[in-house]
Parts: C-alpha cells; structure tokens; sequence
C-alpha cells in the first residue's frame, strides 16, 4: 500500500472505540417533536432526515472516499430506540476487558437524564421482553435459544447493482409513480402505503442532502488547505459528493462513494444485525473499471488505492456495542459485512474478471478485519482464482472464506428463487444465503441442539436451573431401544423450536409496526413497487433463519449412547447418566470410552455420520416451511458466532465427553479433538449432510503453516476445496497458524497485537478474544495432507 493507504489503515487500526451520544441525541429530539403527529414510517424517516442533516461531518486527512457513522473513526453511536442501556451497562462497556467502549463521564450523564428517562420503556428491548411469555423467557434465560433482535435490528440484507444504474433522485421518481397509481377507493391498505411512500421519498432527499453538506464541507476545507495536491482532491471529493447517490455514478470512484453513502445510511438508520454488505462488488464495480482503463483515465494502481481507502471505511466501523446475551453469542467489533467476489455472472458465466485480482490484492495488502470477504468459487471459475486466494490464506489472516458457488445457487433455487436473481446472490455475515437486493433474509437466533439432549435425559428438566422446560418424554432409563431415546430427542427439538417461532412472530410484527427502515427499502427490491417496508415484507424474498448450533457435540453425544448404552451394552442408561451428573469424576471408564473408543463425526464413518445425517432432518424437519406474518418462511442454518461458547457455558458433561460448561463443537466442524484421519475425512463427513437444504453451513479447519510452505502444499488446499464442493459442501474457511503460537500469544498478548485468526464466520485479533474462545481455537485439531 502507499504512503495514503498506510497513515488512513493505521489511525483506523490505533481507533479506541468509544460511545457517541450524537445519534440518541437526534433520535430523542425528533421523537419527542413529532411521536404522535405522524405516522410510524414517516416518524422513522424525519428521525433519519434529522440525523442526515445535523449530524457533525468528518473529513479524515488523505482519505478519497467520505462518510463516517459518527463524528470520527470508532465513533459508536448508540441506538436508543432499540436499547436503552442501563448506566451499569455504560460502566460495563467501558470497563470490560474485550470488546470494550470508552464511555465519557458527559455520556454517562446525558444518558441518565436524558436518554434513559424518555426511551426505558419505550425501546424494543423492552416491549420485546416484556411481550414474551414465562415459556419464551424460561427457555432465552436457560441457553436454550437466543435471540437477535433484543438489541439489534432486523437486517442481514445485501447490494445489488441498482444503486449503480439509478440515483436517489431516480428512487424518487419511481416512489412518485407509486404514490400516484395509489386507489382510495378499491384498496384499503392505501392510507398505510403512501405513508411508507412518502417515508421513503423522505429518505432520498435526506441521504442527497448528507452528500451535499459533504460537498460544502470538503469545499471549505479546500479553501484553506495549503498543500496543492490535497487540495485538488479536495475539489474532486465534492464534486463526486454533488453528483451521487443524487444521480448514478459515472466513474469507478463515484461507484464507491455511491455505495459508501448508501452503506452510511443504512447502518445509521438503525443498527441492522448483521451490516449492510456490497455484494458482488468485483461484478458491480467492472464495467466502470474496464471502460476507464480503456479510455486511460484510470490506472490498475489508482483503482487498487481507491479500493484500500475503501476497506479502511469499513474498518472504522465497530458494531455498535451489545451487553448481555447478545454479547456472549456475538462478541466482536465485527459487524459482518461480507463482500463476495468471483461466482457466476447473470447470464450463467464464469464471474471472475480483473477486479477480482485486485480485490485479492487489496484484501492481502490491508490485512483489516473488516470488511470481511469470500470467494463464490463455481466448477466454471478457474483454479488460478482459488490458489490465489490460498496465498493469501497461508499467511494466516483466515481471509477470504470460500462458498461453494453452485450449491448457493441450488439452495436459493430450492425455495423457488428465479436463477437469475440466485446467479446474483450470494453469502453474507458467516454464511447466510440470500438474493442480492432482492431479499430480506433475517436470523432471528440461535438453539442450543445438545442442550436439548441434556434436557431429554432429564425428562424436561433443565439441571443448571432446576426448571422444567421441556416436555415429559419419559425415563431414558426405561427406554429400551435407541429409538425411543431419538423420538423423545426429536419431540424436544418441536417442542422448543414451536416456541422460538412464537416468539419470532411477536417480535417481527413488533419491528414491521413500530420500527419500519424506510431507508433501506429504498434500495431493496421490490419495497416501492408493493409500497411496504422492508421489516414489514416488502422485499422480493423473504427468509427467516433459525441458526443450529453444535451439530459435533449432538452427534457425537447420540453416537456414543447409542454405541455403548444400546449396542455394546457396556455401559448402562442409568451409569451414563450418573457419568455426566458428576462431570465424568469417579467414572473415568465411561470417560474413556466415550471419548477414545466411540465413533466420531469428523472421520468419515457411516455410524457416526448417520447419526448427524438423523439430527438434521429432525432439526430440519422442525423448523423448514413454516410461515412468518409477513410473508417470510422459515428456513435453517447450521453456524455459531461465538455462541458455541456461551451454549457450552450453560450446560452440564455431554455424553461425548465433553466436561461441564466447555464450549460446544462450532459450525458444522467436528469436536475439538473428534477428527482424527485428516482433512478429507472431515470433508467426507461434512459433506453427508445435505447442504442445499439449508440457508448456509460453516466449517472451520485449521492448518499448520508449513502445509502450505509449498507449491504442491497450496495446489492441496485447492483440491480439498473443489473435492468437498464436488460432494456438495456450502462453505469451508481456514485457520493456518501453529498452537505454539497462540499459546505464546495467550501468555504474552502484547507481542502478538496483530495476531488474527479466524474464529467462527468472521476474523479477529486473537488477543480480542476471551480465554475460554482462545483455548477452544488453540485446542482445534492441526491438519495436514501427510
């Protein structure tokens, strides 16, 4: 990178995050001006215009492309209208070890008088918990489900390439057409449509009037700047902040700026979980690229400089802060935003172009958690794609993560998308599938799969609470086949999943009525055409996940009661349950042989594959179809975050052997320890289960850096990747460093600052990351090809 790209990566590395009042302060004002004169939509979108107008601006010194959320990099800006903090979560934030935000001593006390008193009953996080039955709550409080949306907003939506052939002002043309066709008469949903229409048409001069005070503020700082050259790029800035998102960009660097106002307005909007992402930007960004390096007015090496001040736009970023739960399923600065490259163009072709490369440069080059990125890899790509992405992989930045292109494109066909807007789609956050502008696909939580087992040996009852949660399936220690204990295990999973769903459809219905995002659906198909909101089902598509967590540990639990207790007889129902109320102490036989002479997952055995294959289906079966109150379906997803952890952390021994409260098996990956016969075994297993079937599958492997020392070491990497896609696999990332090193960046974290590793969808600095997350990488098996 240059001199530029070195200084603006650098102060967004050395960022302290800390909370800014700016955003509440906005939010508060406007509500208390117009709550109760206006309608909901056009109360969102005054709140939206107010910030857009008012909120300071920042120019940081040297950058290209303009826009911060807040008055500065790291600036968080709080939501209060989602979640109202208490002081003590204030204290806590600014105190906290990881993930921490300095909160100053003004904050706290605007906070407490202000904030507080006017939105503590009113945010979502309130209304949400309080609407929520003793069953819901029992359950969310156990660790059996969490839930997303109890401090972040409905999002998890991706960019298409309208905002690259439209500007706002085009947006607003086409809301006046809607607003025009509008019938009083014979359409009695008409009142609540022009409301969100002019909600809408509202946010298009607000986002225009953001990129003009950039304009005045880029022109005055050009007024006074010294240095000839900045102050040339001064002009430029403005002259690109007076054109778009007004109109469609014209050049490549208008296209950036273009999404980046777009990206702004989104995540100030509200604090969508998880970020706005660019989606298949290598496509979006070529046709400008390739016409301006024909004409010469653009160089590969000013593209590729635009491209990192770009990166570092992201990088400044933190997702906004998350106490709690929320926290412990999620805990990073990350916020998710995911850019694809490579895949298949609209027409079915190979996607891959020069942008792409040059993406790959830039994401070797910035080495920045964010923004985070993957190869859509399809049997039409090249290997020379996948082996340049491996280069940057051996360095052990655990960037890009690869998706398996044409399984994407199975899993969106599956549910009735048209291939065209699935040949555009992609993955977003960790792995979620979805159409690209087109869909609003939203997780809603995560369920805890082996606590549910623990719950059925103990016939409903929670044993770290004492509560009965779940229903009376019976004694396993009367059950006489392993089937019973299956079907009992399987009537759990309904039972547990019926109420999570419950819950979904009061929350939902919650954010379409009291928290539309007028903004956003500007920008996603089809919201304008059908004049409704994005969180209320205005978009094309519309997808609800629930997320299964710890598919190893389930798996390897059932195997070895059905191995020992069932077949081998060797241990007794009645012994295993004693084992695992003692935390295997005083049972070190039953210890050893769940743990040593138990089939795994993981090794490509039938027996226990099988058995994952059966936890699947009834997860599946469970949850897939089922419709939301806006229109949505429900579908699965099989990833963790950190909520591996967190799961693990409220459960008892599991019959796998794995000791009271350590973490779970995260993703699709084995246990730690459990794969035993090497990576292809582990994709083999993998690759069992039927990925299409769901909205996306993560799976972690982490390697030893001379693996890949080699030619011949990288040309392997590339062929586990094309064999585990061969076998239908949706997504496989991974970690290439050594144990020694993480031990020694764990006892000494201040000679290991820029220690990155990749945790679960996403990459962190390890120093970033509690101890137990830490021991749980450091304790994942070291693979090799040997």
């Amino acid at each position: 990178m240059n001199e530029r790209v070195s200084k603006l990566r650098q102060q967004s590395v050395n960022a302290m995050p800390y909370i800014s009042m700016e955003r509440a302060r906005i939010v508060t004002e406007t509500y208390k001006k117009y709550q109760g004169t206006v309608s909901v939509p056009v109360l969102r979108a005054l709140t939206f215009k107010n910030i857009m107008e008012n909120k300071k601006l920042c120019i940081n010194d040297g950058e290209l492309i303009v826009g911060e959320r807040g008055e500065s990099p790291a600036a968080t800006p709080t939501y209060p209208e989602l979640c109202c903090h208490t002081i003590e979560d204030l204290e806590i934030m600014d105190k906290r070890d990881k993930i921490s935000f300095k909160v100053s001593d003004e904050a706290k006390k605007f906070q407490e008088n202000v904030i507080i008193p006017f939105w503590e009953n009113r945010a979502m996080r309130h209304i949400i918990l309080n609407e929520m039955d003793k069953e819901w709550y029992d359950i969310y409080e156990a660790g059996i489900i969490t839930e997303f949306m109890e401090q972040r907003a409905p999002g998890h939506t991706v960019c298409d390439d309208k905002i690259y052939k439209k500007g706002f002002l085009d947006f607003k043309a086409d809301i006046k057409a809607e607003l025009d066709k509008l019938d009083f008469i014979n359409d009695m949903d008409a009142y609540h449509k022009k409301s969100q229409l002019e909600a809408m048409y509202i946010c298009c001069d607000a986002i225009i009037t953001l990129a003009e005070r950039y304009a005045s503020l880029a022109e005055k700082m050009a007024q006074e700047e010294k240095r000839e050259k900045r102050k040339k790029e001064l002009i430029h800035i403005a002259e690109n902040c007076r054109w778009v998102p007004a109109h469609a960009p014209r050049t490549f660097e208008e296209a950036l700026q273009m999404y980046w106002f777009v990206h702004i307005g989104v995540i100030t909007e509200l604090n969508t979980w998880d970020s706005f992402c660019p989606g298949r930007l290598d496509q979006h960004l070529y046709p400008f690229y390739k016409r301006e390096i024909e004409e010469g007015s653009l160089t590969e090496e000013k593209a590729k400089e635009l491209l990192e001040c770009f990166w570092v736009k992201f990088n400044n970023q933190p997702a906004p802060p998350k106490v709690g739960i929320t926290l412990e399923e999620s805990g990073t600065y990350t916020d998710f935003c995911n850019i694809n490259i490579g895949g298949l163009t609209k027409e079915g072709r190979d996607g891959v172009n020069d942008v792409t490369y040059l993406i790959l440069d830039v994401i070797e080059d910035m080495r920045l958690l964010q923004p985070s990125s993957n190869l859509q890899v399809s049997s039409l790509n090249p290997d020379e794609f996948i082996k340049r992405a491996c280069k940057i992989l051996k360095t052990g930045f655990g960037q890009p993560s690869i998706f398996n292109a044409d399984v994407v494109i199975q899993e969106m066909l599956r549910v009735g998308k048209s291939i065209e807007d699935a040949r555009c789609g992609g993955t977003s956050g960790c792995v979620e599938t979805g159409a690209f502008g087109k869909e609003a696909y939203i997780l809603t939580g995560y369920l805890n799969l082996p606590k549910i087992l623990e719950i059925t040996l103990n016939n409903g009852i929670d044993i770290e609470t004492g509560k009965k949660l779940g229903l009376e399936t019976g004694d396993p220690t009367t059950f006489e086949t392993y089937e019973e204990l299956f079907n009992a295990y399987k009537k759990q999973i309904k039972h547990f999943v019926d109420i999570k769903i419950r819950g979904n459809q009061i929350i939902e219905k919650l954010y379409a009525d009291k928290m539309p995002a007028p903004f956003m659906s500007v920008v996603i198909s089809d919201c304008i055409k059908k004049a409704k909101d994005y969180n209320a089902g205005g978009a094309r598509y519309n997808t609800r996940y629930i997320q299964g967590v710890g598919i190893g540990t389930i798996t390897d639990s059932l195997t070895a009661i059905k191995y020992h207790v069932y077949d081998k007889k060797n241990i007794g129902m009645e012994e295993m349950l004693n084992a695992l109320k003692y935390n295997f102490e005083g049972h070190e036989l039953v210890y050893n042989l769940v743990r040593n002479k138990t089939p795994k997952y993981g090794n490509d055995d039938d027996y226990a594959d099988d058995i994952m294959q059966s936890v699947f289906n009834a997860y599946y079966d469970a949850v897939d179809g089922k419709p939301t109150v806006n229109g949505g379906i429900y579908r699965i997803d099989m990833l963790p975050t950190t909520c591996h952890v967190y799961f693990g952390k409220v459960m008892g021994a599991s019959p796998d052997g794995r000791k009271a409260h350590e973490p779970l098996s995260e993703g699709i990956s084995p246990s730690k320890g459990a794969d035993r016969l090497g990576p292809t075994a582990v994709v083999k297993s993998a690759s069992k289960m039927d990925h299409v079937r769901t909205g996306g599958t993560l799976l972690n492997q982490k390697f030893l850096p001379s693996v890949f020392a080699t030619e011949e070491g990288l040309d392997n990497l590339v062929h586990l990747i094309r064999a585990y896609f061969k076998l239908g696999g949706h997504h496989i990332q991974f970690n290439v460093v050594d144990k020694q090193t993480l031990i020694a960046a764990q006892k000494e974290p201040e000679k290991y600052k820029n220690l990155i590793v990749r945790v679960a969808g996403y990459s962190d600095y390890f120093c970033n990351l509690n101890k137990v997350l830490q021991d749980e990488i450091i304790n994942r098996t070291e693979q090799s090809f040997n």
